[in-house]
């Protein structure tokens, strides 16, 4: 999605579908970011403009925006054919949509809504195609690429609770940090050599602009506090990660100062 954002035009309008308090932040100050929700609230981003409303019935004028983002919310829309519908109208031509879902039948996401019950997800996607036939119909955009989502358990890191987390949580020694950090790094290790999905969380898709787009890179480190991804190269030539050892390399989030375990983005392409 970061890349996304660079790649506006000045004056560009982006629209943050179902943000709670911000589904992205941005330094960008010359485009606009209007961020729609039932119960807006400003959090993540204080910039941009909080807008109260059903995303199944948008306020909005048809082309009003470049670029839509859905990150982690389609699938809490009860009215979900309307909502990508509207989302089709109020993008203009050219305009392009972001969106991510996470993969029902993966391990995280049953721990997700095993931890939350349900976790107010009313659409459970288990198919990549169950969103791109979707949006290509009804938003009448062209499917440009799709990404592995892989997991960080950030949900569980007791650092990113606010009140008393539930009982459930003692299964995952309490939220502690190294554990997940560990954790997540034997399920990676595990697909590579048994070529099963345990780490996989879901899917990003890209739709709309330009056709030649390169393809989405695969970023499997994901932060275990902060939840956000980084490439390998970006991390190596950083600094952040030791040269040695080979096989477990501890590194800091450049964003939170998480601790994480780092894997070889080469192995899943």
């Amino acid at each position: 999605m970061t890349e996304l954002i660079a790649s506006l035009p000045a004056r560009a309008r982006v629209l943050d579908l179902g943000a709670a308090a911000g589904s992205f932040s941005t330094a960008r100050r010359d485009i606009l970011v209007v961020r729609l929700d039932l119960e807006p609230r400003a959090g993540k981003d204080e910039t941009g403009a909080w807008v109260a409303g059903d995303a199944a019935r948008l306020p909005f004028a048809p082309g009003s925006f470049d670029l839509i983002v859905a990150n982690h919310s389609l699938e809490h829309f009860t009215s979900l054919e309307e909502t990508v519908r509207e989302m089709g109208r109020v993008l203009r031509p050219e305009g392009r949509v972001f969106i991510s879902v996470p993969d029902a039948s993966t391990l995280t996401d049953r721990i997700y809504r095993w931890m939350a019950r349900g976790g107010g997800h009313v659409n459970p996607f288990r198919k990549p195609e169950q969103v791109t036939g979707l949006v290509e119909r009804l938003a009448g955009v062209k499917l440009r690429g799709t990404k592995i989502l892989f997991s960080s358990l950030s949900f569980l890191n007791r650092h990113n609770f606010r009140s008393r987390p539930p009982r459930k949580i003692a299964l995952f020694a309490f939220g502690s940090e190294h554990f997940l950090a560990v954790f997540t790094w034997v399920l990676r290790q595990w697909d590579i050599r048994h070529g099963t999905r345990y780490s996989h969380y879901g899917w990003a898709f890209y739709f709309g602009g330009d056709p030649r787009a390169e393809r989405p890179q695969v970023w499997i480190n994901v932060c275990v506090r902060c939840g956000s991804g980084h490439a390998q190269n970006f991390l190596k030539t950083t600094g952040i990660v030791p040269r040695f050892p080979r096989w477990f390399q501890p590194y800091r989030c450049p964003l939170c100062g998480g601790w994480n375990l780092f894997t070889e983005d080469a192995v899943f392409e």
